[in-house]
């Protein structure tokens, strides 16, 4: 038996039909993406100039050919992007892959992702573009970097406030954001993510309201880098360190103004995720090294979480 890597069910195909459904009822199996790694990252800095997702991370835009069960890479008008394996990190798209579906779980809003077979047997991590619909209609959708007037250099510059003062002065029902924010800042934390910047929140427009977007770039940094950073931007002046204080007293009560009851609520939704969380981890992509990593953080964190400092 294999296991898909799309959806982590046990298959007999390399795929499982449910996996392949997301992405297209029409879709029976999916061939190998016609690329090496070393390849994806060639193309990625060749495109670079002509896409619209430039970033650290090689990225390349793609459709999918449901007729010849592949997907096909494209300058204009991908519906997907696909980041390749890094030559620096290790397992990057298991780690991506499996973080977004933890994610899920607890109700933050994720597109359509999952990991493809490459043509030499490694594994690249996709992810569908909630900014594009068919036919290449463009939802409107702006980061914020943009929203602060910072750039794609200064996209660390900033805090967590000033997130914060986005949501209040662009979305339709700041209260409901509000809270959407304060599960993802605490998953973040939960995860090890020291690298939610401007550029990695954004706004969407869907039938007449603004609202957070569909999160995306969610990677457990810290089994990877071994920083000593928390958070990529700021909170009441900290990105190491942080405390329940920090986190539930000042962000989540104090700043987001977040009732006691819902914040409660949140916390222990969080904590009986961890279960559910660990079987996911143990049917992950990961290798058992970074599995163990990764759970033992989560459980480190949570800890910290729940104890008063």
């Amino acid at each position: 038996m294999n296991r898909c890597p799309i959806t982590y069910e046990l298959c007999e195909q390399k795929y499982s039909k449910k996996g392949l459904s997301l992405l297209s009822r029409h879709l029976d199996d999916l061939n190998d993406f016609p690329y090496t790694p070393k390849e994806q990252i060639q193309l990625a800095a060749q495109l670079a100039s002509k896409l619209s997702i430039q970033g650290v991370q090689p990225k390349l835009s793609v459709t999918l050919n449901v007729k010849q069960k592949v997907f096909e890479i494209k300058e204009k008008g991908g519906r997907y992007i696909v980041k390749p394996p890094h030559p620096l990190y290790d397992e990057l798209p298991q780690n991506e892959d499996l973080s977004m579906k933890l994610a899920a779980t607890i109700g933050i809003e994720v597109p359509v992702h999952g990991m493809m077979y490459n043509i030499d047997g490694s594994l690249s991590y996709f992810i569908q573009r909630f900014d594009r619909l068919a036919k290449n209609q463009k939802v409107a959708v702006e980061d914020f970097s943009q929203l602060l007037g910072c750039s794609r250099d200064t996209k660390y510059e900033s805090s967590m406030e000033r997130v914060v003062s986005v949501i209040e002065k662009h979305c339709t029902f700041p209260a409901i954001e509000k809270k959407k924010l304060l599960r993802l800042v605490l998953f973040n934390f939960l995860i090890g993510n020291e690298d939610m910047h401007l550029k990695n929140f954004s706004l969407i427009r869907r039938e007449d309201k603004v609202e957070l977007s569909p999160t995306y770039d969610l990677v457990n940094t810290t089994i990877i880098l071994r920083g000593t950073e928390e958070i990529a931007l700021p909170l009441k002046g900290k990105k190491s360190k942080l405390t329940p204080s920090d986190l539930i007293d000042y962000f989540a009560l104090e700043r987001l103004r977040i009732v006691p009851s819902l914040v409660e609520k949140q916390l222990l939704q969080l904590k009986e995720a961890l279960p559910i969380w660990e079987a996911l981890i143990g049917s992950s992509f990961l290798s058992s090294a970074m599995r163990t990593s990764y759970k033992d953080l989560l459980y480190q964190r949570m800890q910290r979480l729940q104890n008063p400092q």
